[in-house]
Formats: C-alpha cells, structure tokens, sequence
C-alpha cells in the first residue's frame, strides 16, 4: 500500500544527473543554408536581433521525433498559387524551387492534423530562406479539434497589431534562415496545429517550406 509513495519520493530525490540523461537534442536534420554569413536584418521594428552562430541544441525527453511528417495539412488557402499543402509535411526542408508553398496574400493559415493527441514538445517552422525575410503576424496555436474552438492554446505570436484576429502578440519578429524557427511548446497536449501568417517584408504572400512538430503520441 505505501510502494507508491516511495517510489515517488525517490523519483524527486534522484539525482539531476541521472534525470537529465532522460534528455536528448531534437533530432533535427537542417537543410543546407541557401545564402552565405549573417542576414543584412529586415527594416522592420520588434526585430529579434540574429545570433550569428548556430543555435543551440534543444533537448527534448528520449525517443522525441516529428510527428507532423506525412501527416494531412489543411487550409484557409485550399488552392495555393505554387504547390500543394501537402508539400508543408513532406520532409522536403531543402527550399529551392519546387520545394515551398506559395499562399495567396494577407493573413493565411495552415492546419496540421497529427491524427492523435501528442505531447508537443517544440514546432519547427520553414517559411522561406532563400533570402532574409521577416514574416509578419506569425501566430503558432495548438487545440483538440480543426476549428480551433476546444482548448486553443498560443505557443508563439509576433502580431504586434492583431491583424491576424489572434490577439496582440509579444514575440518579435525575425529573420528566416536555413536553421528555421524553434518554438518551445513546453509539453503541451494536442492534435492540431495552426499556424498563421500575413507575408513579410518582401512579398505580401506567404510561404512554407516546411514544418516539423517534435512530439510523442498520448498512449
């Protein structure tokens, strides 16, 4: 009758060490950078200065893997100007032509469905690199159904101005590059991910070349 109380004391009284060996670097597989040294910034305000070396390895709890891959992407733009949603989850990160969507312009969004409830551990996003771009309006939420009206819940909001209906965001904008923008989703449950966006510096349209959701499925 008292095992499980013990056990739970010992799990709290367990060294740092042996927990953070449970801990492991996202297995992310970057794509080759398509322009050279650090990006000349965006004349943009809310500017999330680039670190100008690699970014660090983000741990996330052993056997951690891309649950998006593959998986149905859905829309507000069902017939995007360049290729098909599906391409979002294909694995395909390279972002030459032939290998990113084009959605048509002002605020668009995209819907993943990773067809059970996971652990999300952090979301992986490639709008476009083959040039220094700063999307605007970008919006990350995760809820339990596609409408996105049961426990919605915001990983990440850089709409200063609440164009994309999504709430005033306190996240900064940044720079695209080949390395993508890392997300922490903090261990949040859900089926879906929505992600928004309402073009950049460069083009009132938006893109996506991929993204990568780093999960577990609920068992």
């Amino acid at each position: 009758m008292r095992l499980l109380p013990i056990l739970l004391l010992a799990a709290c009284l367990a060294p740092a060490g042996a927990q953070s060996m449970q801990l492991q670097p996202l297995p992310v597989a970057l794509p080759k950078p398509l322009f050279e040294g650090t990006p000349t910034p965006p004349k943009v305000a809310n500017l999330e200065k680039p670190l100008g070396k690699p970014r660090p390895p983000f741990l996330a709890p052993a056997g951690t893997s891309n649950v998006a891959l593959h998986k149905p992407v859905s829309g507000s733009d069902s017939d995007p100007v360049i290729g098909t949603l599906e391409m979002i989850a294909d694995g395909n990160k390279t972002g030459i032509d032939g290998t990113y969507v084009e959605l048509k312009p002002g605020v668009q969004n995209v819907v993943i469905d990773l067809e059970a409830k996971c652990t999300i551990y952090a979301v992986l996003v490639w709008h476009f690199h083959k040039e220094a771009r700063a999307y605007a309006g970008v919006v990350v939420q995760v809820a339990d159904d596609p409408d996105f009206i049961s426990n919605v819940r915001t990983l990440f909001n850089n709409d200063a101005n609440n164009e994309t209906g999504s709430g005033i965001g306190k996240d900064m904008r940044y720079v695209e590059t080949a390395e993508g923008k890392l997300i922490d989703a903090k261990g949040v449950e859900a089926r879906y991910v929505r992600l928004i966006s309402n073009g950049s510096d460069r083009t009132p349209a938006n893109h996506y070349i991929e993204v990568e959701v780093f999960g577990k499925p609920l068992r």
